[in-house]
């Protein structure tokens, strides 16, 4: 996958960016590189390989110390709300930013 200059014009529209042509042209020529370096990355047959839980479990055991997932505090929803200038069935409402 690459990008096109005017697949940048738009993200940097969206983004509500002001891109110098050589601005534009730079940050181009980078995200291709980045879809380069990801499509050598997806190149690399990984079967049979286990997933790692954390990078150095590569090099020795990790035992990860992870607490129990309980609830701690009570359902303050509605007073965290109150303040905000518009919200619907427990969700704050803002506006539409995504073409």
């Amino acid at each position: 996958m690459a990008l096109t200059p005017q697949d940048i014009d738009r993200i940097a529209n969206l983004a509500r960016l002001e891109l110098r042509p050589e601005e534009s042209e730079r940050m181009l020529t980078q995200i291709n590189g980045f879809f380069d370096i990801v499509e050598q990355m997806r190149a690399v047959d990984t079967t049979g390989v286990e997933p790692l839980a954390h990078p150095a479990a590569a090099i020795r055991p990790v035992a990860l110390r992870l607490r129990d997932d309980v609830v701690s505090e009570p359902d303050q929803r509605e007073a965290n709300q109150r303040s905000a200038p518009a919200v619907e069935r427990g969700l704050f409402l803002v506006p539409k930013v995504i073409e």
